[in-house]
């Protein structure tokens, strides 16, 4: 005998308008789930942002209340360091951020066209040029830089400052160009020129570019390590010479 067939379910038929609204209350529920964790994030976002604007105005407002207390103890007690009788030339490279500083040491930075970290200029020493070194102290290296290294770095870094672009010192006939009535015909000539601090010291390092120096990128994150190879900003005096070669 054959066995008996088991009896079929039957599924129950929904109305197809049942359907779609169920269809559509899922899609509403759905769309009002992603705009709550859209609002939440937008929302931790913005607390983060605030936070940062909160952190950048205290560290600025910090920073110049320290540059101001610096500057005007220095007004008081106007004592500096006397320039080295053997050298007169110096080499200043930024190292520090400069951010949330003062107007008068921004103008200094300026002034000295270290518009970027990590760039430098050679500077002729003198009462004035002693005074700015010190107003700008906490946030570059400065020393006295050997013949060697004034020479890599014009070789390597030299660039010249043409019609406000950057012309890389390849010719000598373009250092003849503009110096030939000085007396300065070749790259030895105005190496020796800067390194001599002579007569036409000041137009020809108008005449270059601010020395942009090299530093690696996974040392520049590492900010820690970074600032303790880099060392403290302030007069280096001959061991300029090791920063130069560690950044050149």
């Amino acid at each position: 005998m054959a066995e008996l067939e088991e009896p079929r379910r039957r599924i129950p038929l929904v109305p197809e308008n049942l359907l779609k609204k169920r269809k559509a209350y899922l899609a509403i529920k759905a769309t009002q789930a992603k705009q709550a964790l859209l609002n939440k994030r937008k929302q931790q976002k913005g607390k983060q942002i605030q936070f940062r604007r909160l952190e950048t105005f205290v560290r600025d407002s910090w920073r110049k209340h320290r540059d101001d207390t610096r500057l005007r103890r220095m007004e008081q007690r106007p004592g500096q360091a006397a320039a080295p009788q053997e050298s007169k030339l110096a080499f200043v490279v930024r190292i520090v951020d400069i951010k949330g500083v003062t107007k008068r040491v921004k103008r200094v930075i300026e002034l000295l066209r270290l518009r970027k970290n990590y760039t430098g200029v050679f500077v002729k020493l003198s009462p004035l040029s002693l005074k700015m070194l010190r107003i700008v102290e906490p946030y570059v290296a400065w020393g006295q830089p050997n013949l060697k290294s004034v020479r890599e770095l014009i070789l390597k870094r030299g660039q010249a400052k043409i019609k406000k672009k950057r012309v890389p010192l390849t010719d000598n006939m373009l250092i003849e160009e503009h110096f030939g009535g000085c007396g300065i015909i070749c790259l030895e000539d105005l190496i020796h020129e800067i390194y001599s601090t002579g007569k036409y010291f000041k137009r020809v390092t108008s005449f270059l570019w601010p020395f942009h120096l090299s530093v690696a990128r996974h040392a520049s994150r590492n900010r820690v390590g970074f600032l303790k190879e880099m060392g403290k900003p302030g007069y280096r005096g001959d061991a300029i010479n090791q920063l130069i070669r560690q950044l050149n």
